[in-house]
């Protein structure tokens, strides 16, 4: 006996959608990640006006390369090449090593270029938002690759873990077309926040997306979106903290 499938009824085209999603999620990431520094980046970059320490290039290009990996392999997952996504994963386990050490490194730059400038407590209270920033990815990337085996689980922690590094892209457009020139230095950590809930809409899309393929949010979102909230709305309070000043402070010393 045969059996025909109409692939253009609903139920086939939205199982088609939700097989695409977390690439399209993936696509969504890149595209904020590179228009996001297009101004004060790529584009001086381009013009070769561009003046920046080794070390900002080499975190941009590990950072970026993240979300071009996320996308190819977001594309493996969804077109079914499975054995081929989980052979290159082992990439992905040296990349994301790769870019919280050269998270830390970067953070530890910060700090020292505004000790440099007279700006030592603004830095050491800014050297918060990457510091927990990369260690959330840390965390994330981790319970991600504990979870392997278990799909639904291992890619909604995959594309928190990327959405979670989206905030410093989405700030540069606030930095470029909303806030007035500055003195030179790392901003308050208060401003980091507004940009970082524009970027975590994209975790709102995957909510609302599971919400209609699954009839509820997936625990990764409730819980691992919560943490997300929590990390970037404390970083404020506690980045006023002597607790937190000595603890970077002892951090900065020990880079000397």
């Amino acid at each position: 006996m045969t059996i025909l499938i109409d692939r253009n009824s609903p139920r086939a085209a939205a199982k088609v959608e939700a097989k695409f999603f977390y690439f399209y999620m993936a696509l969504s990431c890149m595209a904020v990640a590179f228009l996001g520094f297009a101004p004060t980046y790529w584009m001086p970059m381009a013009r070769g006006s561009l003046s920046s320490p080794p070390v900002v290039h080499l975190h941009g290009l590990l950072f970026f390369a993240w979300t071009l990996y996320f996308v190819f392999q977001s594309w493996l997952a969804a077109s079914g090449r499975i054995a081929r996504h989980r052979s290159v994963g082992l990439i992905g386990i040296s990349l994301a090593t790769a870019m919280t050490m050269m998270g830390i490194v970067a953070s530890i730059s910060v700090m020292k270029r505004s000790a440099a400038i007279g700006q030592l407590n603004e830095g050491l209270a800014f050297a918060i938002v990457p510091l927990s920033g990369i260690l959330f990815f840390a965390v994330m990337f981790a319970l991600a690759i504990i979870w392997l085996r278990d799909r639904e689980t291992h890619k909604r922690l995959m594309l928190l873990a990327s959405i979670s590094i989206l905030d410093a892209a989405v700030a540069r457009w606030f930095l470029t077309f909303l806030a007035p020139p500055g003195p030179p230095g790392p901003p308050p950590v208060p401003v980091t926040i507004a940009p970082a809930l524009v970027a975590y809409l994209l975790l709102v899309v995957a909510i609302v997306f599971d919400w209609r393929t699954r009839g509820r949010p997936h625990p990764v979102y409730v819980y691992g979106g919560l943490a997300l909230l929590a990390v970037k709305l404390l970083n404020w309070p506690i980045s006023t903290s002597t607790t937190w000043h000595s603890l970077a402070g002892g951090i900065l010393a020990l880079a000397q």
